[in-house]
């Protein structure tokens, strides 16, 4: 929960990251869950992620809480091909299926 609580309350995203990174890489799962969700309140808050962070991301499921704040807050020049491929691949599949039954 402490990096939960430094994600939503630090100023400084360079001081979070190093500690989100350390959560996404621990064995127990509970933590890791909770640097996914400490990941996208720095996403949303700071518009920001580390390479580091989004490289341990990239091992996670596909469609969680940081992916999405990510796409949403993080300018997409910084963002690596498997989200850009993770969030088109949606969007196209929407587009279709509203085209289909539009």
């Amino acid at each position: 929960m402490a990096v939960i609580a430094l994600a939503l309350n630090h100023a400084d995203a360079d001081a979070i990251l190093p500690r989100v990174n350390r959560a996404l890489e621990s064995e127990n799962a509970e933590t890791r869950r909770q640097g996914v969700i400490a990941l996208a309140h720095t996403a949303r808050l700071h518009r920001t992620a580390d390479r580091r962070s989004l490289d341990l991301l990239r091992d996670f499921p596909r469609g969680n809480e940081a992916d999405d704040d990510l796409w949403s807050f993080v300018a997409h020049r910084q963002l690596p091909w498997w989200l850009w491929r993770h969030h088109y691949a949606d969007r196209l599949t929407c587009l279709f299926r509203n085209w289909r039954h539009g």
